[in-house]
């Protein structure tokens, strides 16, 4: 059985309702990232954060896997299926997927601030006061910048075995999951996804302009051909 790679970005969720990390402006629900998507934003106001990141999880609760999400889960009765996300959303697991690595860290999960790999499970709102067993407040389990991505090596190795790679809804701009489609075999065919493509077509790359779900009709037809 063929392994299928797929490299999912904030397209892959957009046409559920989940909104895109930031827009142009560098804005994330009129927050500046750095307020609340950094170490530094959480040490100076992390009520601030925490309420932040508990909106998010509310608004998570509230969408649905779209037939993009369920097309890939489907393709595991023909493939080994191995999705690496950028996404903090579990729209893929919900969908079916199986095999779900997220590079960038998981809504529904916490993370203890004395021992980072110390992660609980946490659907409900997160607050100051909110301890791990070791009394050490919590923190949601992303990775904010200036922090290491701690999945990147795994996700290099899933790379290198990939026999086809599949990305979707990603600009191919945020590193270091940019660079991850340069760690698969250089006769491993790319598929790219995406309404606005940040790359072209390549004897090696065939791009598909379009949504989500409107690409991943279009991969199927591909994979028939």
């Amino acid at each position: 059985m063929k392994h299928l790679v797929v490299l999912t970005g904030a397209g892959m969720s957009a046409e559920s309702g989940v909104k895109t990390f930031r827009d142009a402006g560098g804005l994330w629900e009129g927050h500046d990232v750095m307020e609340v998507a950094s170490p530094q934003g959480f040490a100076r106001n992390p009520e601030l954060v925490l309420d932040f990141y508990n909106q998010r999880r509310k608004q998570l609760l509230e969408v649905e896997p779209n037939s993009a999400h369920y097309a890939i889960a489907e393709l595991e009765s023909q493939f080994k299926v191995s999705i690496v996300t950028q996404n903090v959303d579990n729209l893929h697991e919900r969908a079916g997927s199986n095999t779900v690595m997220h590079l960038h860290g998981e809504l529904t999960k916490v993370r203890s601030t004395g021992n980072p790999d110390n992660v609980l499970t946490w659907t409900g709102d997160l607050n100051l006061g909110d301890t791990c067993g070791q009394g050490h407040q919590l923190r949601p389990h992303i990775v904010w910048f200036g922090e290491e991505v701690p999945m990147i090596d795994h996700a290099i190795r899933v790379c290198e075995s990939a026999d086809i790679l599949l990305i979707i809804g990603t600009s191919m701009q945020v590193y270091p999951a940019a660079g991850l489609m340069n760690f698969t075999p250089y006769t491993t065919p790319v598929y790219y996804i995406d309404p606005n493509p940040a790359i072209t077509s390549t004897s090696r790359v065939t791009v598909i302009p379009k949504k989500a779900t409107e690409g991943m009709i279009a991969f199927q037809k591909l994979l028939k051909n």
